[in-house]
């Protein structure tokens, strides 16, 4: 049907209900981006409050000394009656409220035992992440036994919570995490994979010439950037294989080596053209943009085990983008390589004398070996014969 047009009125187009006019479409368009952020707030509240009572039963059974008051069978008991006044509600399991005294006590222990915690993260390397929330922890130290929930950890599902605290070390490791969930968006089975390979151990632990390349904020925020080896499991290698194969399986892969490389980094280039004139060119493997730090990272990917050359190239590389492609606004670019092992004292010695930020960090990947036509007959028949 169509609507007849006037001066003072647009005109509209309704097919099937649909209003066919590009002002509403916009305004329909930003309503169902509030009704979808409205929906995340509340589910962030129905779990920060979730996460609350859950922290309220671990901090009464910490604070009442409930075992030793009421005996080892309390907690199963308060399990068992908290079912039959609740019975449709799935969160009060004996190993559920197990957890939720674990999980107080966890912070609160970590807290109140050592009076150095915060002095020690605040002079690690990940200060800068973790300072806001160890704040908030310690704030919320108050009264003797009694400890609040820190802001940010509503945000964090409760089942992360448990992969946390059940695995982490310490506290410094369980805030790391919790910040990477808290933004990052990081699902539970991702967690449990980064967990598994010491993300928080590899975070900020690569080898680099940082402190004497950049100025004091910078190079720690640098250092943050990177990690001492990355994890390329999401690839399946032959076993022989060459820079060229690894270069293009990441770029095939590109979505997963950027949730590998962390927070921050967009794509810019497989083999970007750097030119310097019309007869010289420079391709390096790999170009970066990390957005938060405002600088290019070039990366250099080696098949084969650290050598000093690899410095002295990836030097050039980086001059040569901070020559090319940095703009104004832009903090000066790095260097990664990336290679199959490095060893220590040689990455240092090859660094010491560089005059560009460079670092260097390994890899880990599966590789399947080849089998020719020939091994496969061979074993075919050997087979045979195993079977006569």
């Amino acid at each position: 049907m169509k609507k007849k047009e006037t001066k003072n009125e647009p005109t509209f187009v309704y097919r099937d209900n649909t209003i066919a006019d590009n002002e509403y479409v916009k305004w329909l368009s930003d309503v169902k981006a509030r009704f979808h952020q409205s929906q995340i707030k509340a589910a962030i509240r129905v779990n920060t409050a979730m996460l609350e009572f859950y922290w309220s039963i671990g901090r009464d059974l910490v604070a009442l000394r409930a075992e030793e008051r009421w005996g080892a069978g309390v907690v199963k008991q308060f399990a068992l009656d908290m079912r039959q006044a609740f019975p449709n509600e799935t969160g009060f399991s004996d190993t559920n409220v197990k957890y939720m005294k674990r999980w107080y006590s966890f912070y609160y222990e970590n807290i109140t035992k050592s009076q150095q915690v915060a002095g020690q993260i605040r002079g690690s390397q990940i200060s800068h992440q973790l300072g806001d929330q160890m704040e908030s922890v310690e704030k919320s130290h108050q009264l003797g036994d009694q400890l609040e929930m820190p802001e940010i950890f509503g945000r964090i599902p409760w089942r992360h919570h448990v992969e946390i605290f059940t695995k982490s070390q310490s506290i410094e490791e369980a805030i790391f995490y919790i910040n990477k969930v808290a933004e990052e968006g990081w699902s539970r089975n991702w967690l449990e994979d980064q967990m598994a390979a010491k993300r928080y151990l590899s975070q900020g632990a690569a080898i680099t010439n940082f402190d004497k390349t950049l100025p004091a904020p910078q190079s720690e925020l640098a250092k943050e950037m990177l990690k001492d080896e990355y994890n390329f499991e999401f690839l399946t290698m032959k076993a022989k294989y060459d820079e060229h194969d690894l270069e293009e399986a990441l770029v095939n892969n590109i979505t997963r080596f950027l949730l590998e490389l962390g927070k921050g980094f967009a794509f810019v280039g497989r083999q970007m053209e750097l030119r310097m004139d019309d007869e010289t060119t420079f391709f390096p493997d790999l170009v970066f943009y990390h957005i938060p730090q405002k600088r290019y990272v070039i990366i250099e990917l080696k098949a084969v085990k650290f050598e000093p050359e690899f410095a002295g190239k990836l030097n050039f590389y980086v001059t040569a983008a901070d020559e090319l492609l940095r703009g104004e606004g832009d903090n000066p670019s790095v260097g990664l390589v990336i290679c199959k092992t490095a060893k220590k004292t040689i990455v240092e010695w090859s660094l010491k004398d560089i005059n560009k930020p460079l670092g260097v960090a390994s890899y880990q990947l599966r590789e399947v070996v080849d089998r020719t036509v020939a091994e496969l007959e061979l074993r075919k028949k050997q087979l045979k014969e195993e079977l006569k």
